[in-house]
This record gives structure tokens, C-alpha cells and sequence, in this order.
């Protein structure tokens, strides 16, 4: 089982632990590590599982309200939606192996993530994601190399999730020149169970089988979840062998064995096999519950010949579960798998030991204590130091003037403002015909619960320029923008989970920037009451030293109370009224205007105002559940006139709108916690009520119609906006096919 070429030590550093880890491991076990034990431990306390750099602030997130019946630490968190069902859901990063195969890394992330959901014994109803690049315009290498790895990601995310037959219903996909070396890709799925009928990760009832279901295992994936916790350098090529291999077919057919045992009373707990396998789905089942565990490898289903104790334990083979059954039920979980064409084996059983221990072929090859590996990695406390780069960035010369018009064109044909339908067309969005609003409608998705005739609400969002110039009002406002995407759908926020992209931990200007972006998620999760009930973590997005923008990609869930009233985002009828709701400032630090117009990502962040944001929120929900309300939209980046453009050209319809502003280019300001909503004229007095009762600023903008966007001074033909606005993108994706 050594490898007789390299001592121990060595071994261990080859597997990116630490001398003073390795000591540690000695220490926990009296004695020297074998090679498989060593595997164990250097996925086990990667960053990708244990989260050794980050936990310290995770900490103190708000993690509970009346409604939340799963937090973390589960494989998906869990939230009551009313009579008598549940909505479960998490978000997930696959970031490192869709920069290195872009297709099965976008395709397995999609495949990871559903499995979250299902194993909690939820069928999924939805999928979003939110990934980024550089800059793909021009002919630049960056620029064709990003093209090149969005049209892969893009391909293995509809790859996957269409043939699931899960709609991806909304997401987000952004450029800044950041990404240049890391490509980020987070997916999110939700799916729907009975409340009282979720299932958890638990192995324990010593006796009780431990079985294995799902594919065969190969050696696809082996070492992926410590090449997940490295940051990148000139030869990361070399690392594809890391990146796992996905079969979307045979993860429908797991998904439909899952939940048909799930009707059965016959399992205690089940966990998906992510980043580290079987390890990793063994010790964190056996950690949770306080229990040991025997496993027989050699009766793991292999794909591959002469595959030796630690491939099987470290492989990250796809679309596998482990099962902890309840003893007499092993034929009946047999039968129900074998009917599904799907391999299933006993490997063991659970143990009061409070060890794993591993046998090949009648031998012994490992024990290890399973809390010091599952539930005590290592704690780091890494050094923080404000960013050198922040100081002075609130400092900006803004005194060079440019006409609205030569703005707006400017703002309005950049490749994060134009419509990305070339993306989502590549994914089933109407697959379980329960999509109410999907893709390219603005602002929030829903989706219809028959069940109950409610609707699910979701976005996915991060603005992160605003992270950059101040990582911890950034973080707040990425809260902010995705509830508010969710309060324009009619739908009330209840809960987000995260998926926190950062640079190197090892540099303490990125731990700062983690811990000021911790501070700012927990603030305002607090004040707007929406708990955090599960998430991810991905450091080490770093190559050659230059790291992402601090990106912590937040993903909100509400509900709205009647499917039928879920509000559109596009205008919706000529002669009604337009008004704009809260404050407009002159604001634009990390705004897009600043960026295209002054070349700098910098400046003075906007306000963040939780009660603002809490009272708009409010104010559209019951405006829409009163009926005054025929669309709404967020204002975010590029202010009220990209705003305004945007609901026209998708709504194809024409607005004429004027808005007396401190300053003319204000009608670009990003100013939080704003929305425009339209409203009918018989409407507009009680609309005009409601927000003097709730003490909301408001002000009448203009009016829907005409065949041209109007705003102060901006003109625009519509059909040429439409232009712009719907093929733009298209045209630059797929200018070197």
C-alpha cells in the first residue's frame, strides 16, 4: 500500500497537507498514516470539505427563523412553504473543473447539486446558476479562451439538467476582467418534498447495512477535491484527470430509485458521494451520527480493473449514493435498484467503534477515528490585512462630463446589460410545465406548486464590483438585490443560501475580504429576516497570483401565496403609469457607468439601508397582493434608464419617462434599494396611498407606449434597442465559430 519511492512525508505534502497536519494525523492515530489513510485525511481536511479557512466566520451566520426546518450542515438546506410541503435547496461551485474541462465540470456541478436535493428526499423542480468570465469581445486570446469556456460550460450545464428533465428556470452570467484565470460556476437547484418527510445523512443503529447504490466507481475524479482547494498555475491543463466524468441518463434513473425508497420505511440516512467520494460520504454519515463503520472495498461495484483500497475511496465516480438501511431491508433496497438498472451492494455495516475501519479482500488496509476527521479538521486562523488597492479607491475624479445619450449606448450594448438568450435557450426552462416566469423575463423566476397553488420565487445574484471596493456592504447589497428580485415576482424572501468565491486564503487581504463579506451576509440576513440555511465555500480561485473579485453569490428563495399572482418585470400595456419607488442619489461607486465611462472599478459604495430595502420589499408584496401592480423591476446596475430600457425592449413596448435628478447622468446612479413599477391609471391613487401609509418614497416617471424609450434625455428607436439588446450577444459568443 506505500509508495516505497517517496517517504511519508513526502507523501503528505504531495497530498497538500501540511508538516504540522501530518504530525497531527500521527498523533490522532498513535502511529504512522498508510497511504490510504493519508488519502483520507488530505481530502477529508481540504479546504473543498473541511472548510478550515472559512468555518471561523460561517460561524455566527443567522441560521433559524419559524420556518426553517434544515439549516447547514446537511447536504441541502430546508424551508417550511406551507400545507404541509417543504422547499430544499442549496447552491454549489464547480469552479476549478470548468476552468479545466468546461464541459463535464459545468455538467457534473448540475449533477452534484441535484443529488444534494434528492438525497434530502425532494424531487428537484428547478435549477438557476450563476457563472462568470472575462471579457469575450474582441480577439484578444482572453477574450477567445472565454468564449471558448462559456460556450463549453453553457453546453454541459443544459447537457446535464435537460436530460434530468429539471427546468433551469433564471441565473446570472457576468464579465469582469478578474475572471480572466478562474471561470466561476455555481449552480443551485430546489426541489419540493413533504415537510415531514425529509431525509438526512445518518449512519447509525449498530448492525445496520451500509449499502452502496448508483454507477460503478472509476478512477474519474481522483484528487479532485484537494485540486479544488489549489489555486492554478501555468499547468492546469494537467490537472483534467481530476475532473469527474458525468452520465445525466443513469442520475434520472438514481433520482427515480431515490424516491421511490423513499416511499418505503427502509433507510436510516443516505448521502450523496460528492468532492471525495466515498470518504467523504462515509466519515461525514458515521461523524454526524457519532457512530463507526466497517467497509469491505472490494465489494464496492468497480468500473475499472486492478483498482486498489484508495481509488475507491477517493474516486469521485458520479451519480452515487451510500445508503444506512435498516437491517432485514436489504433485499427489498436490492430489488427496488436492480428494477432501475442501477448497481447496488452491501460494503458494510455500522459500528459503535467510533472507527472507520476499511478491508480488502479479508485484510484490514485502514482505521481511522472518524470525528477527528469528519467533524475536527483543522480550525484556521488565518492572518487578515486590509487590501493595499482600497486605499484612496473612494477617491475618484469624476469631473469629465459625456452627453446620456453616449452613456445609455454605451451602457445599454455592454455584454452584461444584453439579453443572454443565447444561453438559456440551450436549457429546457418549461420541462414539468410549472414554469410561471423563466429566463430572460428580469428580475426573479417563479414556479408554480400545483400542489397547492402557490409559487416559488428565486434569484441568484452578486454585483461584484460593489464587493471590491467594499467587500462588506457588497456582500449586504448581493443579499439585498437577490430579495429584491424575489419581491418584484409578488413573492415573499425566506431564506438564501450562498456560494462565497474568493481568492487565495493564504493571502491575508483575501481573508479580509472573506471576513468583511461573512459580516455583511450576517447583517443583513438578520435585518431582512432571511436565514442562511446552507451554502458553499471556493477558495484558491487564484492563477499566477492574481485572484477573483471577492464574489459572494447569493441565492434567495420566497414564496408567494397565489401562483396567479406573480408579477411580470416587462411592460405590460400602453397608457399606464410608470413610477419609481425609493430615493435616487448620486451614486456610483462600483457602478457599471464608472466602469465603461471612466475605465476604474472604485469609488464611494451606495448606501445600504436594510429598512429601506425591508419597507420596498414590503410595499410591492402587498401592492401586488392588493392588485395595483402590472409589473415591476429592481433598479440595479446601470440606474433607472437601463431599468426602464430593459422592461420596454423585453415588454416591446415604448416609454416615454422624465425624473428630476440632482445630476443629469443620476439617471445611471445604482442607488440600492429602488424599483419601477408600472401601474394602471384607475390604479395609481391607491398605489400612490399605499406607499404614503408605509412612509415609501415615490415619484410618477412617465408613461408606457410609443414606439421609442424616452427617458430626460435619452432617445432611443425601440426596434433598434431590441436589436441591440437580443442578438448583441449572440453575435460576439459566436464571432470565431
Amino acid at each position: 500500500m506505500q509508495k516505497e519511492e517517496m517517504n511519508l512525508e513526502e507523501i503528505a505534502l504531495a497530498h497538500s497537507l501540511t508538516l504540522e497536519e501530518f504530525e497531527n494525523i500521527k498523533e490522532i492515530l498513535g502511529r504512522d498514516p498508510n497511504y490510504v489513510e493519508i488519502g483520507i485525511f488530505s481530502a477529508m481536511w481540504s479546504e473543498h470539505c473541511s472548510y478550515k479557512s472559512s468555518k471561523k466566520y460561517l460561524n455566527g451566520f443567522p441560521t433559524k427563523a419559524p420556518w426553517v426546518i434544515q439549516g447547514p450542515g446537511e447536504n441541502a438546506g430546508v424551508i417550511d412553504i406551507g400545507d404541509g410541503y417543504a422547499a430544499v435547496f442549496k447552491m454549489e461551485s464547480h469552479n476549478h473543473p470548468s476552468f479545466i474541462e468546461p464541459y463535464q465540470g459545468a455538467a457534473t456541478g448540475v449533477g452534484g447539486i441535484l443529488r444534494d436535493v434528492f438525497t434530502m428526499g425532494a424531487r428537484p423542480i428547478a435549477n438557476m446558476n450563476s457563472i462568470r468570465f472575462a471579457g469575450i469581445e474582441g480577439d484578444s486570446e482572453i477574450a477567445q479562451k472565454h468564449r471558448f469556456l462559456l460556450r463549453g460550460v453553457v453546453a454541459g450545464i443544459g447537457g446535464y439538467g435537460n436530460c434530468m428533465g429539471v427546468p433551469t428556470i433564471g441565473g446570472e452570467t457576468t464579465f469582469e476582467e478578474c475572471y480572466a484565470g478562474n471561470n466561476l460556476v455555481n449552480a443551485f437547484t430546489l426541489g419540493l418534498a413533504k415537510s415531514d418527510e425529509i431525509f438526512l445523512g445518518l449512519a447509525e443503529g449498530v448492525g445496520n447495512p451500509v449499502m452502496y447504490v448508483g454507477s460503478k466507481t472509476g478512477r474519474d475524479g481522483l484528487g479532485g477535491a484537494v485540486m479544488s482547494s489549489a489555486s492554478f498555475t501555468e499547468d492546469s491543463e494537467s490537472k483534467r484527470p481530476t475532473v469527474q466524468v458525468g452520465d445525466p441518463f443513469t442520475e434520472k434513473l438514481l433520482l427515480e430509485a431515490c424516491l421511490e425508497l423513499f416511499k418505503e420505511d427502509l433507510i436510516i440516512g443516505i448521502q450523496d458521494m460528492g468532492a471525495a467520494g466515498l470518504t467523504s460520504s462515509s466519515f461525514e454519515m458515521a461523524g454526524r451520527s457519532e457512530s463507526g463503520m466497517i467497509m469491505h472495498l472490494d465489494k464496492v461495484p468497480a468500473r475499472e480493473e486492478g483498482m486498489t483500497p484508495y481509488d475507491f475511496m477517493l474516486s469521485e465516480s458520479q451519480e452515487r449514493m451510500l445508503i444506512c438501511a435498516k437491517k432485514g431491508s436489504e433485499q427489498k433496497i436490492i430489488d427496488i435498484f436492480e428494477k432501475w438498472e442501477l448497481d447496488v451492494a452491501v460494503i458494510g455495516e455500522v459500528t459503535n467503534t467510533g472507527n472507520m475501519e476499511l478491508f480488502w479482500h479479508g485484510e484490514k488496509c485502514a482505521e481511522v477515528p472518524v470525528q477527528p476527521v469528519s467533524e475536527q479538521a483543522p480550525i484556521l486562523d488565518r492572518p487578515v490585512a486590509k487590501p493595499a488597492y482600497l486605499n484612496g479607491i473612494e477617491e475618484i475624479d469624476m469631473s469629465k462630463e459625456f452627453s446620456n445619450q453616449i452613456a445609455f449606448d454605451k451602457l445599454f450594448g455592454d455584454m452584461e446589460v444584453v439579453d443572454k438568450s443565447w444561453v438559456y435557450n440551450q436549457y429546457d426552462s418549461m420541462v414539468q410545465t410549472n414554469t410561471i416566469k423563466g429566463p430572460g423575463s428580469l428580475d426573479g423566476s417563479s414556479i408554480r406548486i400545483k400542489e397547492t397553488g402557490k409559487a416559488l420565487a428565486m434569484s441568484a445574484d452578486c454585483n461584484t464590483r460593489l464587493c471590491y471596493i467594499n467587500p462588506e456592504l457588497g456582500a449586504a447589497a448581493a443579499v439585498m438585490e437577490s430579495g429584491r428580485n424575489v419581491a418584484m415576482t409578488g413573492a415573499v424572501p425566506k431564506a438564501i443560501t450562498d456560494c462565497l468565491n474568493f481568492g487565495n486564503p493564504q493571502n491575508p487581504e483575501v481573508m479580509w475580504q472573506f471576513a468583511q463579506s461573512c459580516e455583511g451576509i450576517k447583517s443583513a440576513c438578520k435585518e431582512l429576516n432571511t436565514p442562511v440555511i446552507g451554502g458553499n465555500v471556493s477558495l484558491y480561485n487564484e492563477t499566477n497570483g492574481v485572484g477573483v473579485f471577492p464574489t459572494p453569490s447569493i441565492a434567495m428563495v420566497g414564496v408567494n401565496e397565489d401562483a396567479n399572482k406573480v408579477l411580470p418585470s416587462a411592460l405590460q400595456e400602453d397608457g399606464n403609469f410608470l413610477y419609481i419607488l425609493g430615493d435616487t442619489k448620486s451614486e456610483f461607486g462600483g457602478s457599471l457607468y464608472m466602469k465603461l465611462m471612466f475605465d476604474k472599478v472604485a469609488g464611494v459604495h451606495p448606501e445600504v439601508d436594510f429598512k429601506k430595502e425591508l419597507n420596498l420589499w414590503n410595499t410591492v408584496v402587498e401592492a401586488n397582493q392588493e392588485g395595483l401592480l402590472k409589473a415591476a423591476k429592481d433598479v440595479n446596475v446601470g440606474g433607472i434608464a437601463v431599468a426602464l430600457a430593459k422592461m420596454a425592449v423585453v415588454g416591446n413596448r415604448g416609454v416615454e419617462a422624465a425624473i428630476s435628478l440632482e445630476e443629469d447622468r443620476d439617471v445611471f446612479s445604482e442607488t440600492l434599494s429602488r424599483a419601477i413599477v408600472e401601474v394602471s391609471p384607475e390604479n395609481s391613487e391607491k398605489l400612490e396611498k399605499l406607499c404614503e401609509k408605509k412612509g415609501m418614497v415615490y415619484s410618477k416617471l412617465g408613461l408606457v407606449g410609443g414606439g421609442k424609450i424616452s427617458i430626460n434625455d435619452i432617445y432611443k428607436d425601440l426596434d433598434s434597442a431590441r436589436d441591440t439588446y437580443f442578438n448583441k450577444f449572440k453575435r460576439v459568443i459566436e464571432q470565431d465559430l
